[in-house]
């Protein structure tokens, strides 16, 4: 059916890959078993960096510049404390997605639960990549994380005709 959201059994075979020519739908993931939800996929945390400067937005893509970051590191144990503030995650998986779908991206509710946030933007159909997302901590007491940790869901969404050119954006082919 077109314009719905997959279910758990449609994107587990978007996943194993069986269809000629296309990659799996996520790939390099720890636990599928784990990681693939009733409406979703979990994504992990593979790196986090503090935002250290100023981003520019202009009105076209040359007029755009990103925020400089400063990669933290985990503790021997694989946990960092995260005072409150803004930071880059950066996921361990890498999403593949055909030209019928598209993506869109949702905290996992123990996050909010605690005072944590994930900001995410549209996957477009045709994107690949391994993504990235703003992680807010607005606990003043702020947040411990554990690398590898599942904190966003995607949710998949068959489009009602293909797409006749993916998406072609600065962030294709990201952090592979």
């Amino acid at each position: 059916m077109n314009g719905t959201a997959l279910d758990r059994a449609s994107i587990h075979r978007l996943i194993a890959g069986n269809l000629p020519g296309q990659r799996p739908l996520v790939e390099g993931w720890r636990s599928l078993e784990e990681q693939l939800q009733p409406n979703g996929f979990d994504l992990s945390l593979q790196a986090i960096a503090r935002l250290r400067s100023a981003g520019r937005m202009g009105r076209d893509s040359a007029q755009r510049e990103l925020s400089d970051t400063e990669p933290l590191e985990f503790g021997r144990d694989g946990w960092l404390h995260l005072p409150p503030g803004p930071y880059l995650a950066t996921f361990s998986e890498v999403v593949n997605l055909p030209l019928d779908l598209m993506a869109l991206g949702l905290p996992r509710s123990s996050l909010l639960r605690s005072g944590v946030g994930i900001h995410s933007a549209i996957w477009d159909a045709g994107y690949q990549g391994r993504s990235q997302a703003l992680l807010t901590v607005y606990h003043s007491a702020g947040y411990h994380l554990q690398q590898g940790a599942r904190l966003l869901q995607l949710v998949f969404f068959r489009l009602s005709n293909p797409v006749d050119q993916g998406y072609t954006g600065s962030y294709q082919g990201e952090n592979l």
